[in-house]
């Protein structure tokens, strides 16, 4: 196994505070998340600790993934292990203020895989992202 980075940037001019809301509420994710519907799996929502479950495909056939809080910093910085059977790894959502009205989203991935099944998947992860990211800039520059 080896350590695959991804990672993309976007801004959004929306405040820090409601793009980390929107993050947050884990749920909602599933509104703009490609083919993803996500929930909280813990007792507790929010902070170090939470444990969320989001399952990627269509029907039954896709792919899972378990993940547990590992830092909280709101509105900055979430960081979560990604601990499922298939996915294994970490991830970080970080925020930057801009402006009071702009915010930078920085999305990382660490991806424990073989090399060779990284990079056949990986075309297809960033595309998902950036097609996910893109829709919840969308979602919240809509409802300014």
């Amino acid at each position: 196994m080896r350590s695959n980075h991804i990672a993309m940037s976007l801004v959004i001019n929306v405040p820090i505070d409601k793009v980390w809301a929107a993050l947050a509420d884990w749920e909602s994710q599933s509104e703009w998340m490609l083919q993803t519907t996500v929930e909280v799996t813990s007792d507790i929502r929010e902070g170090v600790g939470t444990s969320i479950a989001a399952f990627t495909g269509i029907g039954k056939l896709g792919i899972m993934d378990h993940m547990t809080v590992t830092s909280w910093n709101p509105p900055t910085i979430c960081d979560v292990v990604h601990t499922g059977k298939i996915i294994k790894g970490t991830g970080r959502f970080e925020l930057t203020a801009l402006s009071d009205n702009s915010t930078r989203f920085d999305w990382s991935e660490e991806i424990l895989a073989p090399r060779a099944i990284f990079l056949l998947i990986a075309p297809g992860l960033y595309a998902g992202v950036r097609i996910s990211l893109s829709a919840l800039r969308r979602q919240l520059q809509q409802r300014k």
